[in-house]
């Protein structure tokens, strides 16, 4: 005798499913993002693995929600597949947090592994509703295609929803350890809540698992929340943009580190704001110092903030500088208000947003200097490397103005070589600024790269940086073009940075 098949679910509950299981898996991808970028990075690398993992979460719960669909009555599997899409995101800040130190830097099988660690399974889980509740929704296969599509779509909109919330308002409003705890919270309550009013219809039978089982997976989901609420967190606060945390010098009462994505980004002293730290700093600092007779004020332009180190030393050593800075997040300008002593006011601006767009609006031929310093993770942003935004700088600069650009590289020095010849492309007069075993491939580095549309003031500059403790090299002329050699240069239609850093 053939069975009957299950009721269906009501129209609106089936399309409440969809949708909700399909936007938590992208709210869990997004956040995702932000949960490994503290020990692995921010770069194209990190995004591709978290975005390939949730991919493969996805096709493989679908597939596995359909075999189960068709083995098993969806209605008594849905209530227990959102409890354990609960328990799987619960369980994931531990996993990350405590996986991640053991995982940091940026290889590539960290990278995947702590991805999948992130993301795969709770939206192994959640992926496996759809199928469900599709299943209890054909009655015959004369509305198969309507009742796939529709849900599908639904399924879809809810993905969309919640890319959209979370990027635009979530993540601007809640830690990302909020974010997911409050998401285990909602699919717990709607997993009880189904369960609760499936059992209602007397002519279904009871749902699986003994209540000693269902005790059980209560107990690991609220340990995997109690463990993802007090596990480690690299960051004091977290930004929309970074995992940020300020350290005090022991050795220096007024210096202060700052870190974002646990990577130290900017030294500052609150009582000694000539006092450079970092050697990168200290080679700007001589571009500086060079470019106008001393203590004449100038006007720089900054693309990145961070610690607002440079423009605070050329506050302290050019009284009366007018200088604005363009820094895309808006919190870390909070955050070094608070706790790195800036003030900002008429001769320190700081415009908030993208530095391309901001550059945009920049007035020609406004400033003697534009310092580049921008960077996700130890990459500069593609779209700040190319020779487009080189030519947005070069018309922002005065005649005898001067760009200063930091760029990290490791060996091979893939990267360092092509934006060079990306700065030669716009500037005929460029300078290479870095350590002898960096410039020999021999070493990981901070690089300065000077450029110009008139002659530097080489001499001088040479001179001031030979005042620094670590000695450098500076490139120039025929040998900088054959350290460059036939790199090529980049552009809005090609930049692959992130491919380039060794």
């Amino acid at each position: 005798m053939e069975t009957a098949p299950p009721r269906a679910l009501p129209s609106a509950l089936a399309s409440a499913l969809a949708f909700g299981a399909s936007g938590a898996v992208l709210v869990l991808e997004i956040v995702a993002l932000r949960l490994v970028g503290p020990y692995v990075g921010v770069t194209l690398q990190v995004s591709s693995s978290v975005i390939g993992i949730s991919l493969a979460a996805i096709a493989y719960g679908a597939w596995l929600g359909g075999r189960l669909a068709d083995r098993y009555d969806p209605r008594m599997l849905l209530a227990p597949a959102l409890i354990l899409g609960a328990i799987g995101a619960a369980v994931t800040l531990p996993l990350v947090r405590w996986g991640g130190e053991l995982l940091r830097g940026g290889a590539a099988p960290a990278v995947l592994l702590l991805a999948a660690l992130a993301v795969f399974l709770p939206a192994f889980v959640l992926s496996a509703i759809p199928p469900m509740v599709v299943k209890l929704q054909l009655s015959s296969l004369r509305e198969a295609g309507t009742v796939v599509g529709r849900l599908s779509s639904v399924g879809t909109l809810g993905a969309i929803t919640a890319t959209l919330g979370t990027g635009f308002v979530l993540i601007a409003a809640m830690p990302s350890s909020a974010i997911v705890l409050s998401l285990a919270v909602l699919l717990a309550l709607g997993g009880l809540t189904l369960g609760w009013w499936l059992r209602r219809d007397e002519t279904h039978p009871e749902l699986p698992g003994s209540p000693r089982f269902r005790a059980l997976l209560a107990t690991i989901g609220l340990l995997g929340a109690g463990m993802g609420a007090i596990s480690p967190t690299p960051c004091d606060i977290e930004t929309a943009y970074h995992c940020a945390r300020v350290e005090a010098d022991p050795d220096r009462p007024g210096g202060r580190l700052l870190l974002l994505n646990s990577a130290p980004h900017s030294y500052v002293d609150l009582d000694d704001p000539r006092h450079l730290e970092f050697e990168y700093v200290q080679w700007i600092g001589a571009v500086a110092d060079v470019l106008r007779p001393a203590g004449a004020p100038i006007d720089a332009l900054h693309i990145g903030g961070g610690g607002f180190t440079v423009p605070n030393y050329l506050r302290a050593t050019r009284p009366g500088s007018d200088q604005l800075v363009l820094e895309l997040d808006g919190e870390l300008v909070e955050l070094d208000r608070r706790e790195l002593g800036l003030v900002t006011g008429p001769d320190l601006r700081v415009r908030v947003g993208d530095a391309r767009v901001g550059l945009t609006e920049r007035p020609a031929a406004g400033y003697d200097l534009v310092v580049g310093d921008a960077f996700g993770h130890q990459v500069v942003p593609w779209h700040l490397a190319t020779r487009e935004m080189a030519a947005e700088i070069s018309r922002t600069l005065r005649d005898d103005g001067v760009y200063a650009q930091n760029v990290i590289d490791y060996p091979p020095d893939r990267f360092i070589p092509t934006e060079v010849a990306t700065v030669m492309a716009v500037f005929p007069h460029v300078a290479l600024i870095a350590p002898a075993d960096a410039l020999a491939g021999e070493a990981g580095s901070n690089f300065v790269i000077v450029a110009s549309r008139r002659p530097l003031p080489l001499a001088a500059l040479i001179a001031r940086l030979a005042r620094i403790e670590k000695p450098v090299e500076v490139l120039t002329g025929d040998e900088l073009a054959r350290y460059v050699g036939s790199a090529r240069v980049l552009t809005d239609d090609y930049a692959p940075t992130d491919q380039l850093l060794g």
